[in-house]
């Protein structure tokens, strides 16, 4: 059986290793001038690595040891894990419902870079403001429960 110190090393790394795959996922989108199926689904590759990263020792290691070491640093870090995923749902709202539009209008498999996408839809703006808030909403409240969780690491298995 693995030790206590030991899966928390591994659960350690597993977060810390998916922070690249979130910012190379997010700077992609960004640079991305016509988002194309093929550069959609490229994007998404690097998102759902660093979710699974993430979400896998959440899962399998975390929730179940929570009531045990249930304090105040563990509270606080179980909150701001728990918001930043209420604001993944919340950006997964908007996202759904701007693929559902783009894809209607078919510019995924046939982009048109003088297309304006808030044509597409009345409610476009409502989407893309729930995006941009849930993705950088989940990104601040996942950089802070990630340097919690650090320091918690830190002072259960290291010092």
């Amino acid at each position: 059986m693995v030790s206590e110190s030991t899966a928390a090393t591994l659960a350690a790394l597993s977060v810390t290793i998916s922070l690249p795959f979130f910012l190379y996922g997010a700077w992609y989108a960004i640079e991305t001038e016509v988002m194309t199926w093929e550069r959609l689904v490229h994007h998404l590759k690097f998102v759902v690595t660093g979710l699974v990263l993430t979400t896998a020792p959440m899962v399998l290691w975390m929730i179940p040891r929570l009531a045990e070491q249930f304090g105040g640093l563990a509270a606080l870090h179980a909150f701001l894990g728990l918001q930043a995923y209420a604001l993944l749902v919340l950006a997964l709202t908007g996202i759904v419902r701007i693929f559902q539009a783009k894809r209607q209008a078919d510019l995924y498999r046939n982009p048109d870079p003088e297309a304006d996408i808030g044509e597409l839809h009345e409610n476009m703006g409502a989407w893309r403001r729930r995006l941009r808030i849930g993705v950088f909403g989940y990104l601040i409240l996942w950089i802070l429960a990630y340097l919690l969780g650090l320091y918690r690491y830190l002072l259960l298995h290291v010092v």
